[in-house]
């Protein structure tokens, strides 16, 4: 059966499919299509592309992942609210307060947050992220005019607030902005194609996909003799200062998954590796003292489809857990 978290992230995936005018986010997943999350209605396009603002009222519980003006009034008291964006991998996001009307003596809140967090795991987890976990709270109640425009630090963020007066409310733009090396990332899709560069930087960064893949390296330069080494209890790369780890697990935290392979140096070719989590990390550790890059592509897995050994394939992960 499937865990609380892929129920939860499949959830938010649901709301992300319907704020795309995908309303047969259900079926396509049924169905086993490649790619369950089509393109924005051609009514929505044609609106943006004349340049107006999109606009829409937002749910307790919502997904965005376009830009636009986005407003919530309660309608009765509405406690424990949350709304997730998520942008392309290269873009970052910026919300905005265009209006606030909220009661903050009376116990009201709303709060930006710098990436995603569920059930008390967040993404990137705190190793990754270069602000505290305070640091990336902003309260509007504390911060008010001070800080009306906050821009996250990767492709996701996300707002929490309770009203409990009727016809309190707020106002948001989102808008996105490019990102030139991006660094930690939430695939939107089961499916796709990405290089991650870190050029001399002392940081790591994580590519969360939320769906058990079958994920393939193609390319990878750390500045190292070649080699792939599989993660032992014995050995590893934490002495080598540059490296990638794929990572699995069933909830949203890289730091919390359990490590199943590194890759240690350089290589030109093919590693694959099937792995059955409900998501899958591939983390990118470095030192500052090369620029590091790795392509790599995945895709859903398929659980029904025959085994087929290829070579540089790594042995499955986490298929009790499905």
């Amino acid at each position: 059966m499937p865990s609380a978290f892929q129920f939860q992230c499949h959830l938010i995936l649901i709301f992300l499919a319907a704020s795309k005018g995908e309303t047969r986010y259900l079926e396509v997943r049924d169905a086993g299509e490649d790619d369950p999350f089509l393109l924005l209605s051609e009514d929505l396009k044609r609106e943006l592309s004349a340049g107006q603002i999109y606009r829409r009222s937002l749910r307790c519980i919502d997904m965005l992942s376009i830009e636009g003006q986005f407003s919530f009034t309660a309608d009765q008291p509405q406690l424990h609210c949350a709304t997730f964006f998520i942008g392309e991998p290269e873009e970052l996001i910026t919300i905005h307060y265009d209006f606030v009307n909220i009661d903050c003596q009376g116990g009201d809140f709303l709060k930006v947050f710098d990436g995603w967090i569920l059930k008390g795991e967040k993404f990137p987890s705190s190793l990754d992220h270069p602000l505290t976990t305070s640091q990336r709270y902003v309260d509007f109640c504390e911060s008010g005019n001070i800080q009306r425009s906050i821009r996250s630090s990767q492709n996701v963020a996300m707002i929490f607030f309770r009203i409990q007066q009727a016809g309190n409310g707020f106002t948001v733009t989102v808008k996105k902005n490019s990102n030139l090396f991006p660094c930690n990332v939430i695939s939107q899709t089961p499916s796709g194609r990405f290089t991650m560069v870190i050029p001399h930087q002392h940081r790591n960064c994580s590519f969360s996909i939320i769906y058990p893949v079958v994920i393939k390296i193609s390319d990878l330069i750390l500045g190292h003799l070649n080699g792939l080494f599989l993660k032992k209890p014995s050995a590893g790369c934490a002495g080598v200062g540059d490296f990638v780890e794929l990572l699995g697990g069933a909830g949203l935290d890289p730091s919390k998954m359990f490590p199943l392979a590194d890759l240690c140096h350089s290589f030109h070719g093919s590693a694959q590796m099937k792995i059955g989590c409900d998501n899958t990390v591939l983390r990118m550790v470095s030192s500052g003292k090369h620029i590091n890059r790795v392509t790599f592509e995945y895709h859903q897995l398929d659980l029904q489809e025959p085994e087929t050994r290829k070579e540089n394939s790594i042995e499955e992960f986490c298929f009790p857990s499905i």
